[in-house]
């Protein structure tokens, strides 16, 4: 079982203590590191080389955004998560173009936080469901209609749909599973049917797609 190391920066100590706490009793979490501010980031980085960064968006000295842009130049395979309570158009396509991997939003439950952290470190791509929204009216859209594709719509099941439906809604493997009753590594199989099915490789893409051809 492979296990991550995590680098946790926000300016406030009392959430980055709280996180430690949280992510201490994670299995796959090997090491967690943590800094004040992105110049304090870049150089715990350079010594750590974490699986992922936790990246706050306003903090002093050097914001996020800026951090993340840095640490993408230097080691572009080292994985960031924008965590922030901030949900402006601007910030989160600042973070996108900066190279980040992930937006989460920290009113969000520890459980996806884990999911979002897990997904980058297999090489997806996170958006918070809460957000998404602000990132599909910038994506160019295929046919200039948000009507159900009755073609992609015919080919997956009612099961496929009922995932599809809460990979959307941001659950993780296992919640999914939980709600529908259903094994973690049927929910695995699943998902891996959707994405053949929508032509995509990963879940971000695959509710992206849901959305854009309105099958959810």
């Amino acid at each position: 079982m492979t296990k991550h190391s995590i680098l946790i920066v926000d300016d406030n100590a009392n959430l980055r203590a709280g996180l430690k706490i949280l992510f201490e009793q994670c299995e796959m979490v090997s090491e967690i590191h943590q800094a004040s501010n992105g110049r304090e980031a870049i150089i715990v980085a350079s010594r750590a080389m974490p699986s992922v960064i936790l990246l706050d968006v306003g903090m002093p000295i050097m914001d996020g955004i800026e951090a993340c842009q840095q640490i993408k130049q230097q080691w572009p395979e080292l994985k960031v998560i924008m965590l922030t309570s901030h949900d402006d158009e601007r910030d989160i396509f600042a973070a996108l173009a900066a190279g980040a991997n992930g937006y989460c939003l920290k009113e969000a439950d520890f459980e996806r936080l884990e999911a979002a952290v897990n997904a980058v470190v297999r090489g997806d791509l996170w958006i918070d469901s809460s957000i998404a929204h602000k990132v599909l009216r910038v994506l160019p859209k295929s046919s200039g209609s948000t009507t159900p594709n009755e073609a992609i719509y015919e080919h997956l099941s009612d099961r496929e749909l009922q995932v599809l439906q809460l990979i959307v809604e941001g659950l993780s493997n296992q919640e999914i599973g939980d709600r529908l009753s259903i094994k973690k590594d049927t929910v695995k199989t699943h998902i891996k049917h959707i994405m053949d099915k929508l032509a995509v490789s990963d879940r971000t893409q695959a509710a992206v797609k849901a959305l854009r051809h309105g099958l959810v």
